[in-house]
């Protein structure tokens, strides 16, 4: 079944952010010795956090990559960390703690892997977007990633930046799936038994001329990781317009959310103009 376009809990619009990747296969680790951090037994309410702050939760089995996620994203001060996981279990349970805006989750953790934490929070609790962490080396679970809801995919080794940029992007509900990345999929998908790249290509084109030209003009710009706010402004419509052009989209094109939508994009080879500015 075709799920609606997802709105985010309330925050500040933030500034444009192209869109980021990929999953990888669960794998059995014994859980670190190290406690993971977790907030104090009476957290504090959603609405005690100053307006406009996104709130995350990070997941990850290994303290040294939660340390290193929560101070990249300590840089922004529109940011606050809420909670860390040590397994995607726990992950689960503190989002329904805290109700974080975004939830940051490793693709490969014990006792409950990202893919399958990512589908029980977007089933339970929508309103919290799913990033998932990921290496370049975790392309043959990206349909799974998709398929639960993920809205955002992002590389251990990429720049600092790109955490912040795809944390804010997915906070404002767009899908965070850059060029880059999107080319690696695009090539991946290929590669599974599904069709050479070509007949891939030709598939999408031949779903995307399904669409309205309107229609085509939001997916474009939904493959360059845009939110309905943003993509209201590019186009100059009413943002409820937008959302209801976004959901016709991904019925049309029997997706189930914004990533996967960008991933025909980009395979159909529908890329948004730059902004006036830059031409």
């Amino acid at each position: 079944m075709t799920r609606p376009d997802t709105t985010r809990a309330p925050h500040t619009t933030r500034p444009d952010a192209t869109s980021a990747h990929t999953t990888g296969a669960p794998h059995t680790k014994q859980p670190d010795a190290t406690p993971a951090y977790t907030a104090p037994a009476d957290p504090t309410p959603a609405d005690a956090t100053p307006a406009g702050t996104i709130r995350v939760l990070i997941a990850d089995d290994e303290p040294m990559i939660r340390a290193g996620v929560r101070a990249v994203l300590a840089t922004d001060p529109g940011i606050e960390v809420v909670a860390e996981a040590a397994d995607g279990h726990e992950a689960v349970e503190l989002v329904r703690a805290h109700r974080p805006h975004v939830a940051v989750l490793d693709v490969r953790m014990p006792r409950t892997n990202g893919i399958e934490a990512a589908a029980e929070i977007r089933r339970t609790l929508p309103a919290t977007g799913v990033v998932m962490l990921t290496t370049f080396g975790e392309d043959d679970y990206i349909l799974r990633a998709l398929g639960c809801g993920a809205a955002g995919f992002l590389i251990k080794s990429g720049e600092p930046e790109e955490l912040v940029a795809g944390v804010r992007a997915v906070a404002d509900g767009a899908a965070y799936l850059s060029p880059k990345v999107a080319a690696r999929v695009v090539a991946h998908l290929a590669s599974t038994g599904a069709g050479a790249l070509a007949g891939r290509r030709a598939a999408a084109r031949e779903r995307v001329a399904g669409l309205t030209p309107r229609e085509r003009e939001v997916l474009s710009h939904l493959g360059g990781g845009l939110s309905n706010g943003q993509i209201a402004r590019r186009l100059h419509l009413v943002e409820g317009t937008v959302k209801a052009h976004v959901s016709s989209v991904l019925a049309r094109l029997g997706v189930d959310n914004r990533a996967a939508a960008a991933v025909v994009a980009h395979e159909a080879g529908i890329l948004p103009p730059p902004p006036a500015e830059q031409r």
